[in-house]
């Protein structure tokens, strides 16, 4: 057993991504903050740190934010020499490398299960030397406490647990997706640690409904980050314009000075953020995605929604020798990015082949992995044929569910992909569609006409 008595020995950068760690995750901090000690640190600014954090924790069962814990050193540390040294020492640990947190995690887990159980051994020898029988069951019951350090079940609570919480009318908090009929059916939308999934052949119109997703939850108040790896940054900020001013994309530079001040207006008005990220296709890992969100939260902004454009474009962590096992730990690697760092995910994967020409997409038409579609919580797929292109519809249904109804089909919707109109509560019949067809080329036959005689009145 190592005889090692504080972190001096793995260095002082460990023990910065170390403090990094237990403010960022919420899993790792509940298994940790009880059994860590400030004087497992070498440094006095690190242990006022930990101290700090760990009275935090047992006040409030969670570890505070950046800008919380920055306002208890300042009021903990009276000399101005010294806060300033802690507060340095706070930027650096802000600014942790995000490389190595499963190593800095394990290691700093293993090291306070050792420090536990040398406990152990020490009051072990005093009953032993003593030959205190009596306390043999009490002694058998300390090694196994200390040999269950960091093992949490989050999962786990007692079925009497959390009564006031559990019997709150809105107990999820769900972000609407903007979509009236789907949210009904969702009992509001997506909650935090919730994935959702839009399930679509190419070029139906993915982009557009995440856009959409993401502008409904910042109009609402909540910080999104929305990723994306194939669109242009310019083509999705007009997007997000279009959806304020109701100006077509193609239109928005001829209404320029309408679209600045709406734009300036939802800026000034705003105390949340909606971050547009392009990043690179087909090179990314989910644990990367993950470490730049944790840059986010450290540099103050907490995420609520992840909004990634999409899941097909992201690599698995490690090669598993199966194209589809590695599309299925991609998915539950979102998920599990959604539950530890309590927000809500938005993502689409491409329908396969079949999906082309389907009147309903259904769930083993995704592309790739079914795996993908045993993870997500909801999965909403869009289906359009060519005559449903041609007049801004499409067919949207809901396939899986484990928050309300699934297996709901919503015909002939409203699905504008120019404007980024999509309303599930405005459908056509298909008799309908028919006439609304033969109205439109009577328009376009009328069209001709009138050019062609504007052409001969020149003549």
């Amino acid at each position: 057993m190592s005889k090692e008595k504080n972190f001096g020995y793995l260095g002082n950068t460990f023990q910065i991504q170390l403090l990094n760690n237990i403010v960022l995750y919420k899993d790792f901090a509940s298994s940790i903050v009880d059994v860590i000690e400030p004087k497992y640190f070498d440094n006095q600014y690190f242990k006022l740190i930990m101290q700090v954090l760990k009275e935090y924790y047992q006040k409030y069962e969670h570890t505070p934010s950046y800008n919380t814990l920055e306002q208890l050193i300042k009021s903990e540390v009276s000399s101005p020499m010294a806060q300033k040294i802690v507060l340095d020492m706070m930027e650096q640990v802000k600014e942790a490398p995000a490389e190595g947190e499963s190593f800095v995690q394990e290691k700093a887990l293993k090291f306070c299960k050792q420090q536990e159980l040398q406990k152990v051994m020490s009051k072990a020898q005093k009953i032993i030397d003593k030959g205190d029988f009596e306390s043999y069951d009490h002694l058998e019951e300390m090694v196994r406490e200390a040999l269950q350090v960091g093992e949490v079940d989050a999962g786990t609570a007692e079925v009497f647990a959390n009564l006031e919480e559990v019997l709150e009318e809105d107990f999820r908090h769900p972000i609407p997706m903007g979509i009236p009929g789907i949210d009904n059916l969702l009992k509001g939308g997506i909650a935090k640690g919730e994935l959702g999934v839009i399930l679509a052949p190419t070029g139906v119109g993915k982009s557009t409904l995440l856009t959409k997703i993401s502008n409904h939850a910042f109009n609402l108040g909540y910080n999104v980050l929305q990723i994306f790896f194939e669109d242009n940054p310019k083509i999705i900020q007009r997007k997000h314009f279009t959806l304020w001013t109701e100006i077509a994309p193609d239109l928005l530079s001829m209404h320029k000075d309408k679209v600045l001040s709406k734009v300036q207006e939802i800026r000034e008005n705003a105390s949340n953020k909606l971050v547009l990220k392009k990043l690179p296709s087909d090179t990314l890992t989910m644990n990367q995605i993950k470490n730049q969100i944790r840059k986010m939260i450290a540099e103050g902004t907490k995420v609520d929604m992840v909004v990634l454009d999409y899941i097909d474009c992201v690599v698995p962590d490690k090669n598993l020798g199966d194209e589809w096992k590695s599309e299925g730990s991609v998915m539950r690697g979102f998920e599990a990015m959604c539950h530890e760092l309590n927000l809500v995910g938005w993502t689409a994967t491409q329908g396969n082949r079949s999906s082309i020409s389907s009147d309903v997409v259904t769930t083993d038409q995704m592309g790739g992995s079914i795996k993908k579609a045993q993870v997500g919580h909801v999965i909403i797929s869009v289906a359009k044929s060519l005559q449903q292109k041609e007049m801004n519809l499409a067919t949207i249904a809901i396939t899986k569910s484990r928050i309300g109804k699934d297996g709901i089909v919503f015909e002939n919707c409203k699905f504008d992909n120019e404007m980024l109109e999509i309303d599930t509560e405005q459908s056509v019949t298909f008799l309908g569609l028919e006439e609304q067809k033969e109205e439109k080329n009577k328009e376009r036959i009328r069209e001709l006409l009138e050019k062609r005689k504007q052409k001969e009145n020149k003549s």
